[in-house]
């Protein structure tokens, strides 16, 4: 089972799961724990490889890295814990995960939360993603996941928020990159259904206006899923919302999943 942390709430029965993106952990969710556990019960992930979430040396090379099953790690430590529906805050490829788990068990999700979300890799992440696939075995994964961090978040305000993925990546080995760089060859059929299915689950996209390669796609994506989904865009904020305007981001999630109990 992977690694969780939970901080309960004795005057709440619900819910929410916070679920990091790639290279991250369960660490980058700090700013939000002390208003979150005030009204709600907070869980908390690492993913596998991520975080303390080590593979042990027997099921290393058992794992299989799908979307759906990580997505089933997910639904591994609710079960463990007898939550039987939760809210969700992703961010990046956690709202991806997210989504995900939203197909398979659309009863366990009480709304979905989506920061920096990802639902189209557009012609740079497209390239960013070749360029990946080529060097992915020539270059230290460190090497790559800096360069990656600055294409996606480029400006001098996301420079604490591009220094928090690499430091944490940094807990990563290179065999663990790889598996979850493979996770990008079914990443845009994946994409593809989610933009087309809408589902009946309140949805809130949080997005930084500078989130250039993610945000034009959430918009269109929004406009089509008018019944189930809002967007909530943060002004000066690049792709990592919840790091760089904790504030403003606490206050609209908050606010939002107070209108879905």
């Amino acid at each position: 089972m992977i690694n969780y942390t939970i901080y309960k709430n004795e005057n709440s029965t619900q819910w929410v799961t916070f679920v990091h993106g790639a290279g991250g952990s369960s660490s980058i969710w700090f700013k939000q724990i002390r208003d979150f556990k005030k009204e709600y019960n907070v869980l908390l992930l690492d993913l596998r490889g991520h975080g303390d979430s080590k593979p042990s040396i027997r099921t290393a090379f058992k794992q299989e890295y799908t979307f759906k099953a990580i997505a089933n790690d997910i639904l591994e430590v609710l079960d463990h814990l007898k939550i039987d529906k939760s809210h969700f805050v992703g961010i990046s490829l956690g709202t991806i995960l997210i989504r995900q788990l939203a197909e398979m068990y659309p009863e366990r999700v009480q709304s979905m939360i989506m920061g920096g979300a990802i639902l189209k890799m557009n012609f740079r992440s497209q390239i960013l993603m070749r360029l990946g696939n080529t060097f992915k075995y020539v270059l230290p994964y460190l090497v790559l996941y800096r360069f990656f961090a600055f294409m996606i978040m480029p400006k001098k305000n996301h420079k604490k928020s591009r220094l928090l993925f690499i430091n944490e990546a940094k807990k990563l080995y290179q065999k663990e990159f790889l598996k979850w760089f493979k996770l990008t060859a079914e990443i845009n059929p994946v994409l593809k259904w989610f933009r087309q299915m809408e589902l009946d689950i309140p949805t809130l996209y949080v997005m930084g206006e500078e989130d250039y390669m993610f945000l034009p796609s959430v918009r269109k994506v929004v406009e089509a899923h008018y019944k189930s989904s809002r967007l909530f865009v943060i002004e000066n904020c690049g792709h990592v919302v919840n790091v760089e305007q904790p504030n403003a981001f606490n206050t609209a999630v908050l606010s939002f999943m107070n209108t879905t109990k």
